[in-house]
């Protein structure tokens, strides 16, 4: 059984910085992709960050770049979202997602996390 879980999120101002995290288990975790999305109140799941199996291919959606940091420990099945400077738009509840290849569009994603709340206060 596949389990994604995030942990990490919560309630920070405006400029501050959370480290989400994921928890991998049940699958093949260093030949998976693995990706972030997050679903804001009202709006469609968007892409956030995603990460090839090796660490060596990053992409991140524009509104992030430069703010968030995604990577990944294999050893340990786990990758992670570092997130700076956040802004009050960056509130939503963050998702974490395996894939079998290096993709940013949701529905090449097999297996999702519970996800995990962000709140950025002004």
């Amino acid at each position: 059984q596949v389990q994604l879980v995030e942990s990490g999120g919560g309630l920070v101002q405006a400029g501050g910085s959370l480290r989400l995290s994921c928890a991998a288990s049940g699958l093949t975790f260093r030949s998976s992709a693995m990706g972030w999305f997050r679903q804001a109140p009202g709006k469609d799941r968007e892409f956030v960050a995603r990460i090839s199996w090796s660490g060596g291919y990053i992409a991140y959606t524009d509104s992030v770049k430069g703010r968030f940091f995604i990577s990944r420990d294999n050893a340990k099945s786990t990758v992670f979202l570092q997130m700076n400077s956040l802004k009050p738009e960056d509130t939503a509840v963050y998702y974490c997602a395996a894939s079998g290849s290096i993709t940013t569009d949701a529905n090449d994603y097999v297996y999702w996390g519970q996800g995990t709340q962000v709140t950025v206060s002004s």
